[in-house]
């Protein structure tokens, strides 16, 4: 079983079809992503799998643990990546 904890540092997303999600100029795996403009969203899985979500909802938060938004696909604006104190560095 999972704990279930909040989020202790945010970091826009840009989405990129090569850049990783930076926080503090490192590359690290986002826990959750907020979802301020609905659309699709197309990342990477934290054992590299590229998937799309489609037509995520404006405000959702999409439980996900991803390192990379993609440019390509990603129609989804506003992104915030949530991340915690011992975020995952890739």
């Amino acid at each position: 079983m999972y704990a279930i904890y909040p989020a202790t540092n945010f970091v826009a997303i840009v989405p990129s079809n090569t850049a990783k999600i930076q926080y503090d100029s490192r590359n690290v795996m986002a826990r959750a992503i907020y979802v301020g403009v609905g659309g699709d969203i197309a990342c990477r899985s934290a054992d590299g799998t590229s998937v799309v979500f489609k037509d995520v909802p404006t405000g959702s938060v999409l439980p996900i643990a991803t390192d990379q938004v993609f440019s390509t696909g990603t129609g989804a604006t506003n992104l915030v990546a949530l991340l915690d104190n011992n975020e995952q560095l890739n």
